[in-house]
């Protein structure tokens, strides 16, 4: 049976969740929200967000990175051209399994006929940028934890939601 596929990410209003290749907010409660939550995990993601992620292999996670650059591999690092392939790879190692971006992970993983759980940080903003969240509110989903915060910039909600 395969494992239940975790994808967590943080997005405006406006679905936005990147800008020129990085993050168009600095939300250190978020920041530390996601690092804690793959700490210790296989994380799936795009060459991009590995690219832009000094600390991927930080806190024992397993990075897989989806792309045809196959020197990326190192020890720790595995390299697969496909969601597909990533999946199958990040299926044998231990820990549960988050998917982390970018755009295009996002659109094929919420695609998938399998449960997903979505770790949202929904800034409510609506933001500039290039890279966006697919729609995921056409999906039912499961509402489990909701917690509303704020910063000196922003107000946001982190929700863990479940698709069976």
């Amino acid at each position: 049976m395969p494992k239940l596929l975790h994808l967590i990410v943080a997005c405006a209003e406006n679905r936005v969740i990147g800008r020129g290749g990085r993050l168009p907010w600095r939300i250190p409660e978020d920041l530390a929200y996601f690092h804690a939550e793959t700490a210790g995990q296989t994380c799936v993601l795009g060459r991009v967000c590995y690219e832009t992620w000094p600390r991927v292999q930080e806190d024992g996670r397993r990075p897989v990175v989806i792309s045809r650059q196959t020197a990326l591999a190192q020890p720790g690092v595995a390299v697969a051209p496909s969601l597909t392939a990533a999946l199958a790879i990040a299926e044998t190692l231990p820990g549960d399994l988050f998917i982390c971006g970018g755009q295009r992970i996002y659109e094929e993983t919420l695609t998938l006929d399998r449960p997903l759980r979505l770790h949202l940080t929904l800034v409510h903003a609506e933001v500039a940028g290039d890279t966006f969240m697919p729609e995921w509110r056409q999906f039912t989903w499961h509402e489990r934890e909701r917690r509303e915060s704020r910063d000196a910039n922003f107000r946001y909600t982190f929700s863990t939601l479940d698709r069976m």
